[in-house]
C-alpha cells in the first residue's frame, strides 16, 4: 500500500509494516495470533455449543424474512443452513402475506460463487422501474466495501456479461439508473479520480454499449471531498436529476441537473439533510438556523415546496421541534403521506403526516406494542402510500407490520423467542457525566440480581443512536448465563438530536468517554456490578472507545473486546477510508487537532507500568473502511509493553467482520466466551 509523500511517518513507530494488508510477513502474524487465540478459547464443548447455538439462529427459516415493496414485487436477501452466501429473490404481496411463501429466485450467491470460483458477498441491487427486467448488482470478494457491479436480466434471470451490458471493476462504486440506457456512476476512472477519502470525485453520465471510458462528467469535486454522487428521481410527473458534493461527512452542497450540463444550486445550510419528494422540499438542520427573523433550532424537520423554494421563496412549514428531551429519528415518505419516527428520552413514537389545501395533519400511528422501539423497514413512495415498520424491544422479539398510510397496522410476522425472558427486566437509568450532564442507559438482568458480571456496550458516533432491539444471540450467550446486559446512549449519537452528536465532535471528543465512564461508575454504585465483573465492548467508532476505555480508564473494567477498530489516531486519516472522518475528529496534521486528539488516541497513549484489564482485538482483513492495521498494531504494541492481549482477524467478513453465518457466529462465540471467562471468576 502507498501513503502520500507529504506525510512524515513517526520514526517511534516500530509497526508499519503491519499496516501491508496482505503482506506476507504481516498475515503470517495475523495467522500466528490468530493460532494462539483459537488454542485459548474455541475447540471446547461448551464454546462449540455455543457456536452452535448462534449458528442456529442466524440460520433459521422461523426469522422474519424483512423485504422491500417495489410495485407489484416484494424483494428479499436471505441466507441460512443451506444458502450461506445467500439467495436474492422475490414474490408478490399476496405471496408474502402467505404462511407459505413462494419465492422466485434470482441470484444464488453460493451458486454463482462456485461456478465463477469467487468468494462473492452479496452487497445489494437496484432494480429499473417501472418494467423491473433489470438490476445493477453489487458483489463484494470477501465482504469488502468495494464492489464488482453487473447489470442482471430479471427475466431471463442471467448476467450475460456481453459488450452492451453495464459491468464495472472492483471499486468504490456509485452508480444508479437513469433510464434502460443510461446510469450516473462515480468510481475509479484513473488517476486523480478519487478523493483522500478513496471515494469517487467525478461522477459522469455512462450510455449503454459505450466504453466506460466514453462516459461524460456531469460534476467533478475537490480532492479534499469525501465523495461526489449523482442520482435521477423517476417519478412520473417530477422526473429530476440531483447532484450532491459531500465537503465532509457533515456537509454538503446539493444541486438539481438541469438538461445535460446545467447546475442549480439548492441553497439549505451545508449541514442539513434534505430530500425532494414530489412536489416537497424537506430540510433538517444539524445546526440553528435563521431564515428571516425566525431561527429554527438543529433537528428541526421542515417543509417547502420545492419549485418555489428554487425560485428563492422561504416559506417554511415546521413538521417537527425538538425539545430537550425529544428528537427526530427516522422519517420517510410514502407517495401522499410521511412516516416520522421521534424519540423521546430514547423511547420510540411514530406518526402520520399528511399535506392538503389546509397545512399538514399529524396522526399518532396506533396499534404498535408497548415498550418496543420502532424503525421504518420500506416505503414504496414512487407508487403507493404503502409501509413496512418494525417493532422489538430488549426482551421483546421484533414483529413486522404491514401497513397503509391512515389504515390500520397488520402484523405480517413475528420473531420467534430464542431465550427465556420469565425472570429478566429492563429498566432505564441515568448517569451524570463529568460536566453534569444527564446521560441515560439501559439495563437488563434478571430482577433482583445481585452483582455480576455485566457487558456495557457503546458507540458514541456520527449520530447514530441505540435504540432498543431484541437480540436472540445476546439471549442465549449472556442473559441467559445470568449476565447482565447494559446499552449507554452517550454523547456523539443522536438520542437527541444533532445536538448529541455536534457537541462531542472534534475538539468536544472527551465527552463520549466521559459519558462512557460516568454509565460504568453509575453501575458501580448501584450494585448492579463491580469494576472487576464490568465488561465493555464496541466496534469500529466504538472500538476507538473501547481503546480509550483501555488506556484511560483501566481501573473501571474486568474486560474489554475491541471490534474492527480505529486505535491510531495519528495515522487514521492516511488509511482507507479515514480521511473521510476528518469532520468527526479532526486532522491530526494541524498541531491544534493534534493537541486535543493526542490526548486520547490509544495507540499513542498506552503504558508499560499501566495496569489493563486483559482485551480481546478483533478485525477483518478485506475491511476497506477501518484499517486492519489500527488493530494489528495495537495488539503488537501491548504485547511489547507485557499486557495481556488476545487477537484474531477474520482473513474475509469486511467492515461487518463476517462474511457469512458461520463466521458471524463464531466471531460472537469468541466475543462472549472472552468476556464471560473473564468476568465470572
Amino acid at each position: 500500500m502507498t501513503h502520500s509523500p507529504s506525510i512524515s511517518t513517526p520514526a517511534a513507530d516500530t509497526n508499519l509494516w503491519l499496516e501491508d494488508v496482505t503482506g506476507d510477513n504481516a498475515l503470517t502474524w495475523v495467522r500466528e495470533h490468530n493460532d494462539k487465540t483459537i488454542a485459548e478459547f474455541p475447540g471446547n464443548t461448551a464454546f462449540e455449543r455455543l457456536e452452535s447455538n448462534i449458528r442456529s439462529i442466524l440460520d433459521t427459516d422461523a426469522r422474519i424474512a424483512y423485504a422491500r415493496r417495489r410495485g407489484t414485487y416484494v424483494y428479499n436477501f436471505w441466507r441460512d443452513a443451506e444458502h450461506v452466501r445467500g439467495l436474492w429473490r422475490r414474490t408478490t404481496m399476496d405471496e408474502y402475506r402467505s404462511d407459505t411463501t413462494k419465492w422466485e429466485i434470482l441470484v444464488d450467491v453460493d451458486e454463482l460463487a462456485e461456478r465463477e470460483g469467487e468468494n462473492w458477498v452479496w452487497s445489494g441491487a437496484q432494480v429499473l422501474r417501472p418494467d423491473q427486467n433489470l438490476a445493477l448488482v453489487s458483489l463484494s470478494r470477501g465482504g469488502a466495501d468495494a464492489v464488482v457491479v453487473r447489470e442482471f436480466d430479471l427475466t431471463t434471470r442471467t448476467f450475460g456479461d456481453t459488450e452492451d451490458r453495464f459491468h464495472v471493476a472492483e471499486g468504490k462504486t456509485d452508480i444508479g439508473w437513469i433510464d434502460s440506457e443510461s446510469v450516473y456512476i462515480g468510481t475509479d476512472f484513473g488517476e486523480g479520480t478519487l478523493t483522500d477519502s478513496g471515494y469517487p470525485r467525478l461522477v459522469k453520465r455512462w450510455h449503454r454499449g459505450r466504453l466506460l471510458a466514453e462516459a461524460v462528467t456531469v460534476f467533478e469535486g475537490e480532492q479534499t471531498d469525501v465523495a461526489v454522487s449523482a442520482w435521477h428521481d423517476s417519478t412520473p410527473g417530477f422526473e429530476r436529476s440531483f447532484v450532491e458534493r459531500s465537503i465532509d461527512f457533515h456537509s454538503s452542497h446539493r444541486f438539481q441537473l438541469l438538461g445535460d450540463d446545467t447546475l442549480v444550486r439548492i441553497d439549505t445550510p451545508e449541514d442539513a439533510r434534505i430530500s425532494v419528494h414530489r412536489e416537497w422540499l424537506l430540510i433538517r438542520p444539524r445546526s440553528p438556523w435563521t431564515v428571516g427573523d425566525t431561527t429554527y433550532p438543529a433537528g428541526t424537520l421542515l417543509a417547502a415546496k420545492y419549485d418555489d423554494y428554487l425560485a428563492g421563496s422561504r416559506t417554511l412549514t415546521t413538521l417537527f421541534r425538538p425539545d430537550a428531551r425529544t428528537s427526530l429519528e427516522q422519517y420517510a415518505w410514502t407517495r401522499n403521506h410521511l412516516l416520522m419516527v421521534t424519540l423521546s428520552d430514547v423511547q420510540s413514537h411514530v406518526h402520520v403526516l399528511t399535506p392538503d389545501e389546509n397545512g399538514w395533519d399529524t396522526t399518532p400511528l396506533e396499534g404498535l406494542p408497548d415498550l418496543t422501539s420502532s424503525e421504518i423497514i420500506d416505503t414504496d413512495p414512487r407508487e403507493s402510500d404503502d409501509f413496512f415498520l418494525n417493532s422489538s424491544g430488549y426482551l421483546t422479539p421484533a414483529t413486522l407490520f404491514s401497513g397503509t398510510a391512515g389504515g390500520p397496522l397488520e402484523a405480517l410476522d413475528s420473531a420467534p423467542a430464542f431465550f427465556d425472558t420469565t425472570a429478566l427486566a429492563a429498566a432505564q437509568y441515568f448517569a451524570e457525566s463529568a460536566d453534569g450532564t444527564r446521560v441515560p442507559y439501559f439495563v437488563v438482568r434478571r430482577e433482583d440480581a445481585p452483582a455480576g458480571p455485566t457487558l456495557l456496550y457503546g458507540y458514541g458516533g456520527f449520530e447514530k443512536s441505540m435504540t432498543p432491539a431484541y437480540s436472540g444471540i445476546n439471549g442465549i450467550a449472556w442473559l441467559q448465563r445470568g449476565g447482565t446486559y447494559v446499552v449507554a446512549n452517550i454523547r456523539g449519537g443522536g438520542e437527541y438530536g444533532p445536538q448529541w452528536h455536534t457537541q462531542a465532535l472534534r475538539d468536544g471528543r472527551h465527552k463520549v468517554h466521559e459519558d462512557f465512564a460516568a454509565v460504568a461508575g453509575d453501575l458501580v454504585t448501584r450494585g448492579i456490578t463491580t469494576p472487576e465483573q464490568l465488561g465493555a465492548l464496541g466496534g469500529s467508532n466504538g472500538g476507538l472507545l473501547m481503546g480509550i476505555m483501555l488506556t484511560k480508564y483501566p481501573e473501571m473494567f474486568g474486560a474489554i473486546v475491541c471490534q474492527v477498530p480505529l486505535l491510531d489516531m495519528k495515522r487514521y486519516h492516511l488509511l482507507l477510508a479515514g480521511a473521510s472522518w476528518m469532520a468527526e475528529y479532526g486532522n491530526p496534521e494541524d498541531p491544534d487537532d493534534w493537541a486535543f486528539i493526542s490526548e486520547y488516541s490509544p495507540y499513542q497513549n498506552t503504558r508499560a507500568a499501566a495496569s489493563y484489564p486483559p482485551i480481546l482485538i478483533a478485525t477483518s482483513t478485506r475491511d476497506d473502511r477501518v484499517h486492519p492495521g489500527h488493530a494489528r498494531k495495537m495488539t503488537a504494541r501491548l504485547e511489547d509493553e507485557g499486557h495481556i492481549v488476545y487477537y484474531y482477524e477474520n482473513i474475509e467478513g469486511g467492515h461487518g467482520g463476517a462474511a457469512d453465518n458461520a463466521q458471524a457466529a463464531f466471531k460472537s462465540a469468541l466475543a462472549y466466551t472472552f468476556l464471560w471467562e473473564q468476568l465470572s471468576r
